[in-house]
């Protein structure tokens, strides 16, 4: 019992501010770090503008785009694959993101914020966060760059309405990468683990030809474009990007980022993730 006229202590808890402060410090460490390194800025330009520059000019006369939606008329190659590029740009640095992760645990630096007295899904998804951040920033310097070769969409709106599906497409792929990290056991082997994830996710994607074509050519490679996750990000760009929705890729990257978010914070739990079975 507690004497009279003094109040028990409340319930050990964090309030709004603190939580605020960590995500604070989370997305400006991730920022500082985008910042010092410029050639991860470089390199998440170069690789779309490659595409869009070089492989375009030469697939251009190749593969004819005929009118699907969201267009309304006939577009020009490069004018299609560009919500591909810009989903590129998140899904390398969903990759990215997840190598800092591996670089982190193995200098002991992820230790140190895992053992946060907050909930550890909050310090998780407080990265998640900042690196989807730094991948919008990213995409939308693709997009001023493209601007100049008249890439763009109908009207301004475009850029506004594109904002949301960036910012889940960003989540989902970080969300992805973070849960990869976990199984990553040491730096050396990120390469292999990486390049069977990016490459099958774009390839085989709608991302550089439409699904029709795939279907005429291969009716199973069709059905394994469609099951690709990567395939509604880029489609949900893609109609964001045109002032449309599309309800089928919206509903299919929620709630992939649910479920590849959830499975990084039971990895990352330190009573029954994968990261006690490593021993790490």
């Amino acid at each position: 019992m507690t004497e009279i006229g003094i109040k028990s202590e409340p319930a050990a808890g964090f309030t709004l501010r603190q939580y605020l402060v960590c995500l604070y410090g989370v997305v400006w460490r991730e920022a500082l770090r985008f910042v010092h390194q410029r050639e991860r800025f470089v390199s998440a330009l170069v690789r779309p503008l490659v595409w869009l520059f070089i492989f375009a000019a030469g697939f251009r006369q190749v593969l004819g785009i005929s009118i699907i939606p969201p267009y309304d008329t006939y577009v020009l190659y490069e004018v299609y694959i560009t919500p591909g590029l810009m989903a590129m740009i998140q899904l390398f640095n969903g990759m990215q993101s997840s190598l800092s992760m591996v670089y982190d645990r193995e200098m002991g630096n992820m230790r140190t914020m895992l053992v946060s007295p907050l909930p550890r899904w909050f310090v998780l998804t407080s990265k998640l966060a900042a690196g989807a951040a730094v991948s919008v920033l990213q995409v939308y310097a693709y997009l001023a760059i493209a601007w100049f070769w008249e890439i763009e969409p109908p009207t301004p709106l475009g850029y506004l309405t594109v904002l949301p599906a960036l910012i889940l497409v960003g989540l989902m792929l970080g969300a992805l990468g973070m849960l990869l990290s976990s199984l990553i056991r040491q730096l050396e082997n990120f390469a292999g683990v990486m390049n069977f994830v990016i490459f099958p996710m774009f390839f085989a994607s709608s991302a550089l030809y439409p699904l029709w074509r795939v279907q005429e050519s291969s009716p199973l490679l069709y059905w394994v474009c469609q099951a690709n996750p990567f395939t509604h990000a880029v489609e949900l760009i893609r109609f964001s990007f045109y002032e449309k929705f599309d309800p089928l890729a919206f509903g299919v990257v929620f709630g992939c980022a649910v479920v590849f978010l959830g499975g990084a914070i039971v990895a990352y739990d330190p009573a029954r993730g994968m990261l006690v079975r490593k021993g790490q």
